[in-house]
């Protein structure tokens, strides 16, 4: 009968997840989707996610840590050495951010170690965590090491926002809050504030109007309401990009990169039962998923549609009716979530930036000319990077006479003076940029 603890194959699974991850480049939220639910109990999966995440988050950090304290790199030729590799991360993750009781930690880690079938290296695991416990970690003077981020990041921040750099860093290493929006009507933001009370689960409200952030850990399909569909997650800045669009009453609207579908629900429920919806996705399985979460929660009998499409091919979708509003939530480098996706910062790379700009700008030329006549185009992304944001907006507002900027309040963030910018943690929300343009009449 094995004698290991019962936290060794969490700790092994948390491995592979890292391998998937780090090492063969695929997505978290796609390897958890597949990982979390093969474990039984929600405290064990709550654990998975809580290791993954921190470790991911200091990755840069431990790598260079174990680097001066092992004598040699350990072997990674087959899969089973990269999970065995990847635990001292794990370890790290405990005993550092989670801050675990040490033995807990240690001895789960490295009945791990056995677990993978790497008994022999049980004593150097053991070892390399214990001195973790007793010496300082010497780290180099250098921002993105200390903090965890590629070079390049780092250096962009400086140059975009010199005198946010560190706050900024230091945000995408915390935890995300959990935010979800109360889906009027079907039931108002106070009447779910109150249940949620009578349950013993405190919330607080935010700047979005429907807007609640739960304040402690908790899963959403076991909060009250989520059966009826009283609510949906979706971050505080990401409700904000429907109420930049302003008032859309009665409106036909179109939600062009429509994927999740959070805001498009936001829309629905904006349009009114007189108003209408296109959501358009280029990827069909993702749109679907918008399709069924509409059909599922949204209590608004606005008239919706679902086209997978490139929304930039217009002639691939447009039927030549023309929109009121349009919500144009681009592709982007994802700067402005990396403490909800912080396998951002393995696989985002310097290159993609520009890439990235010229699908925005293709994006915007695209869509402008299907707004009607003084209609709204909200151009929006979860970047904090100027050549995303505000320098996208200033050359488009270059290009086109007909379109103005109009300002957003201060509860939308900070401005740019070519859009609003939200950076990470403002008000417990997540990184985002807003343009609200206007068309000439």
């Amino acid at each position: 009968m094995s004698t290991l603890g019962p936290g060794a194959a969490l700790r092994a699974e948390a491995a592979r997840v890292l391998v998937a991850v780090l090492d063969d480049g695929r997505s978290l939220k796609a390897v958890l989707s597949a990982a979390l639910p093969k474990i039984a109990d929600p405290r064990d999966r709550g654990l998975l996610e809580a290791i993954v995440f921190a470790a991911l988050r200091h990755e840069r950090r431990y790598t260079f840590v174990l680097s001066r304290w092992l004598t040699r790199p350990l072997p990674v030729g087959t899969a089973k050495d990269r999970a065995v590799a990847r635990l001292l991360l794990v370890g790290l993750a405990q005993l550092d951010a989670l801050g675990m009781a040490p033995h807990a930690a240690v001895g789960a880690t490295v009945d791990a170690v056995k677990q993978l079938g790497r008994e022999g290296l049980a004593g150097l695991f053991n070892a390399v965590l214990r001195k973790a416990t007793r010496e300082p970690w010497a780290v180099p003077d250098s921002r993105a090491v200390r903090t965890s981020h590629p070079d390049w990041m780092v250096r962009r921040f400086e140059a975009d926002w010199p005198e946010r750099v560190d706050a900024l860093l230091e945000a995408n290493n915390t935890e995300a809050p959990l935010w979800l929006r109360a889906n009027a009507p079907c039931v108002g933001r106070e009447a779910l504030a109150a249940r949620w009370s009578e349950a013993g689960i405190a919330s607080e409200s935010g700047p979005a109007r429907d807007g609640l952030r739960v304040l402690e850990r908790a899963n959403p399909t076991q909060l009250p309401g989520f059966d009826d569909g009283a609510f949906h997650v979706q971050d505080l800045a990401a409700q904000l990009a429907v109420e930049a669009l302003g008032p859309l009453q009665g409106q036909r609207v179109l939600d062009a990169c429509a994927a999740p579908g959070g805001k498009t629900l936001g829309l629905m429920s904006a349009v009114g039962d007189g108003g209408e919806v296109l959501a358009l996705d280029v990827d069909a399985k993702r749109l679907e998923r918008v399709r069924s979460l509409v059909q599922a929660v949204s209590p608004s009998r606005a008239r919706f549609e679902a086209r997978a499409a490139d929304a930039a091919e217009v002639g691939s979708w447009h039927d030549g009716r023309a929109f009121d509003a349009i919500l144009l939530d681009a592709p982007c480098s994802a700067t402005g979530i990396l403490r909800r996706q912080p396998d951002i910062k393995a696989h985002r790379r310097e290159d993609d930036i520009a890439v990235l700009a010229a699908t925005q700008a293709r994006l915007l030329e695209a869509l402008w000319p299907l707004l009607t006549p003084g209609g709204v185009l909200l151009y929006a992304t979860c970047s904090v990077l100027r050549e995303e944001n505000d320098q996208q907006v200033a050359a488009f507002l270059a290009r086109h006479p007909d379109a103005r900027l109009e300002p957003l309040d201060a509860r939308f963030g900070y401005d740019t003076g070519h859009g609003t910018q939200r950076f990470p943690g403002e008000d417990g929300g997540d990184g985002f940029f807003y343009a609200r343009l206007v068309r000439a009449g």
